[in-house]
């Protein structure tokens, strides 16, 4: 093996720590309230977790480099940006009663760290068990659909409860079943998700309708799986 070898496997680290500089950014973004740009930062930390696992594999980073665990990295770096920042932006933005708002950005980082240490949060055919503590996601549509401060308090509070409710939540690349539709249900959210950010996070009615519509499909497909 040549030293570019193992350069261009440690590279691929040096990308998934990409994603810890992007919660970075986003984190600072949620405190001075560029709540678009904080939802964009996240949005591009999602894309580089969509990615690093293909080039680890293609370049076989883990028997390269065995002193750095790449499955840790991703964890740490995945934590930031799904769980600690959006329960900031949750907690911060003015989406709940006042009173319920930090209570609830504290179940939020206690609740998905624990579910990011649980060793069964992926059965054996990919799925995820339990809502797989998607926080930047519930976030975005917090802030796109501006729900009463009560419902959305409920509605965190019944999202934190199924972190632990062991039905299935499909995962849309790495899933046989329905992966065409999922991709294209991702790609067709990518879209909406992006023409709501240009619009300030007040997209309109139909474009918040086909979000809703697209989160309904990744909830009930998980849901009429068999265990």
């Amino acid at each position: 093996m040549t030293p570019l070898t193992y350069a261009r496997a440690f590279a691929v680290h040096v990308f998934t720590a990409a994603g810890a500089a992007l919660a970075f950014a986003a984190l600072i973004a949620a405190v001075r309230g560029g709540w678009e740009t904080m939802f964009l930062c996240l949005g591009i930390a999602l894309i580089v977790d969509g990615i690093d696992g293909t080039m680890a594999r293609a370049l076989k980073v883990a028997e390269l480099l065995p002193r750095w665990s790449g499955e840790v990295l991703d964890l740490v770096v995945d934590f930031a940006t799904y769980v600690f920042v959006p329960a900031y932006a949750i907690a911060a933005g003015g989406l709940l009663p006042q009173p319920l708002a930090i209570p609830a950005g504290i179940v939020i980082v206690m609740s998905g760290a624990i579910y990011f240490a649980d060793r069964h949060m992926k059965t054996k055919d990919n799925y995820f068990c339990g809502f797989p503590t998607l926080w930047n996601i519930a976030g975005f549509y917090l802030f796109v659909l501006k729900p009463v401060p009560w419902l959305a308090a409920g509605l965190v509070a019944l999202l934190a409860i199924l972190t632990f409710v062991p039905f299935k939540f499909i995962h849309p690349f790495r899933v046989a079943r329905l992966r065409r539709v999922s991709i294209a249900a991702v790609v067709l959210w990518s879209m909406l998700a992006a023409y709501a950010l240009l619009r300030a996070l007040e997209p309109g009615p139909w474009v918040a309708g086909g979000l809703v519509v697209i989160a309904v499909y990744f909830l009930g497909v998980g849901l009429t799986e068999k265990r």
